[in-house]
């Protein structure tokens, strides 16, 4: 690789997560520090927990059966990335986390149509959101990433080459509000740092506030 070659940064996400769409934010400052390019990738939580819905939170189990509101955003996504190409997928994911998460205003058939309208996309992607047309491409995505580090973990993945052209995956960083600036460039360097160790598995601490939107 070149010293003006960008490394690339795959990031899969489920556009439902409000912590994901943190470390989201966290990535596009990672662009303007550091020379990384980010490749945006859906998954599913609905699919990663469709086996694990009697464990669940009542509520939160309900969202992620067949016809909740987990499916909608990633079926619309998918078909996006399908019918329009991988360059569609980031520019709706900016334009759903900004109406679900900044703007507060859920996870609705009318938010997901007017995000389409925000990102340039084709109206009638809605009409995804409730057909499985796309399903099998959307458990091969939730798949890719989801296999780089195990079924214990959720959205986001991110994947890097690393030194020996092994990827570099791990989920997270979970964390708000979204670095900016030096800070951002700081947290990309110490999560490669320490996720590039073999036999490193996590480092966590309770969370103490929910996501902070800017």
């Amino acid at each position: 690789m070149s010293e003006t070659a960008k490394t690339p940064a795959d990031f899969w996400f489920d556009p439902l997560c409000p912590w994901a769409w943190m470390t989201s934010r966290w990535m596009l400052e990672v662009e303007k520090v550091r020379p990384v390019e980010v490749r945006w990738h859906v998954m599913s939580l609905a699919v990663l927990n469709e086996d694990k819905l009697d464990t669940l939170p009542a509520e939160y189990a309900e969202n992620m059966r067949p016809g909740g509101k987990a499916w909608g955003p990633v079926r619309v996504v998918i078909a996006a990335q399908q019918l329009h190409g991988d360059e569609a997928v980031g520019r709706l994911y900016t334009a759903l986390g900004t109406r679900f998460h900044n703007e507060g205003l859920g996870v609705t058939p009318e938010s997901i149509a007017a995000a389409l309208g925000d990102a340039g996309l084709p109206a009638e992607l809605i009409e995804y959101a409730d057909k499985d047309t796309y399903d099998a491409q959307l458990r091969a995505s939730h798949k890719e990433g989801i296999d780089l580090v195990g079924q214990e973990v959720g959205t986001p993945v991110i994947a890097v080459p690393g030194a020996d052209g092994e990827q570099i995956a791990f989920f997270g960083p979970v964390v708000t509000p979204a670095p900016k600036g030096e800070q951002a460039a700081k947290l990309w360097d110490g999560t490669l740092m320490v996720a590039s160790i073999p036999g490193f598995y996590e480092i966590k601490r309770t969370r103490t506030q929910p996501p902070l939107f800017d």
